[in-house]
């Protein structure tokens, strides 16, 4: 069985600053001794988790390489930006890829949070031989079992890239929780101060748009909702979106995409059991943010129904811009018109899953979801 290294041995092999080596620390701990400790793990998957660390780690140093080298990178202004949140399987994802169709908009795109090093510029960003490997990338190894991914979440070079993959960079995101079980993990997550985790969100930001900025950047990821506060210490300008769907519909959906995601790393995988931890697992994310909503009611947060999205798209985005303050032009118009003719739900095949499937029902769901159902039932 593939040994698992301690901490320091990997930050020392990833030649990391001795700050982001300090703040990165727990979170590698923390995971490392709950993979320790996932006995459901293959050998393969285990092989898997930990080139998933090493490359998170990789990726770190290149930025923190490249700050060094050009110290200007830190005086990147990152002006109100937008950050879509919510539950999962409930729109988020098309709203990004809406709103970064518009070519005032910067979104990270998969390929560049992938590759991040040479920081990427305006002039070469859309022939970035770069792209081409990471698509490459995805054409060989999401296939089989894996390429039901694709059916459910949009993966390719230039398409919007979640900010899950750039928080897990500090080892202070829900990544291994999704890839690898990892409860020990999650756990640990749930009550940690992700300040650092904003910080380093912040340096990958700058990073991206040094060389090639935008007006604003438009960002998302379901677990901010864990550490809204956090999220606003660092980004005390942010604008809030958050879209609403019925948690039923989710329950079903999230459970048989994570079940696709994690098949190559489980030699089996059991369905009930994904299905309890997912139900609450999602809703601890609600809870948090409900509890931060009430206490700060000053903090307008953009709610609006996932069938408001699918039903009209251009009326949807129109009305986040209008809500962040940001010029809804024409040229907006077609583009946002033109992302949503060009991928239709079911692009690559149709996403099937059943609630029952998973050892769930729709009462089950409801009763734990019940305070976000009363919370926010005219968005659903």
């Amino acid at each position: 069985m593939t040994a698992i290294p301690t901490a320091q041995a990997m930050l020392a092999a990833a030649g990391l600053p001795d700050d982001l080596a300090a703040g990165t620390l727990p979170g590698l701990t923390a995971a490392l001794s709950a993979l320790e400790h996932e006995s459901a793990l293959s050998e393969d998957g285990r092989v898997r988790a930990l080139a998933q660390f090493e490359d998170n780690l990789a990726r770190l140093a290149a930025i923190a390489a490249d700050r060094k080298a050009h110290p200007e990178i830190a005086e990147v202004v990152i002006d109100r930006p937008v950050f879509i949140l919510g539950l999962p399987r409930c729109g988020t994802s098309i709203l990004h890829a809406l709103i970064g169709a518009d070519p005032q908009v910067r979104t990270p795109l998969q390929w560049e949070v992938a590759a991040p090093s040479p920081p990427p510029e305006a002039d070469s960003f859309d022939s970035d031989p770069r792209a081409d490997g990471f698509d490459a990338y995805v054409a060989e190894n999401f296939t089989g079992a894996w390429a039901d991914v694709l059916k459910a979440h949009p993966i390719g070079a230039r398409i919007p890239q979640e900010c899950g993959m750039i928080l897990e960079t500090a080892f202070q995101g829900i990544n291994p929780t999704m890839l690898f079980r990892l409860p020990a993990y999650y756990n640990w997550y749930r009550g940690a101060d992700t300040s650092f985790g904003y910080q380093v969100h912040k340096m990958w930001l700058q990073h991206l748009a040094w060389k090639n900025p935008r007006k604003r950047w438009v960002l998302k990821v379901q677990e901010h909702a864990f550490h809204l506060p956090e999220l606003l210490s660092v980004y005390p300008d942010a604008i809030l979106v958050q879209p609403h769907r019925d948690p039923v519909t989710v329950m079903a959906s999230i459970s048989r995409l994570i079940e696709v995601i994690r098949c190559v790393s489980f030699s089996q995988i059991d369905r009930a059991a994904l299905g309890q931890e997912l139900l609450h697992l999602w809703h601890d994310g609600q809870v948090a943010s409900m509890a931060w909503r009430k206490a700060n009611p000053q903090m307008q947060v953009h709610d609006l129904r996932f069938k408001d999205i699918v039903t009209d798209p251009v009326a949807a985005v129109r009305s986040i811009y209008a809500h962040a303050d940001m010029e809804f032009t024409p040229e907006t118009e077609r583009a946002v018109q033109g992302w949503w003719d060009a991928n239709p739900a079911d692009k690559h095949g149709q996403h099937k899953y059943e609630l029952a499937d998973y050892g769930l029902t729709r009462e089950q769901v409801e009763s734990v979801y019940a305070d976000y159902i009363a919370s926010y039932r005219k968005y659903l």
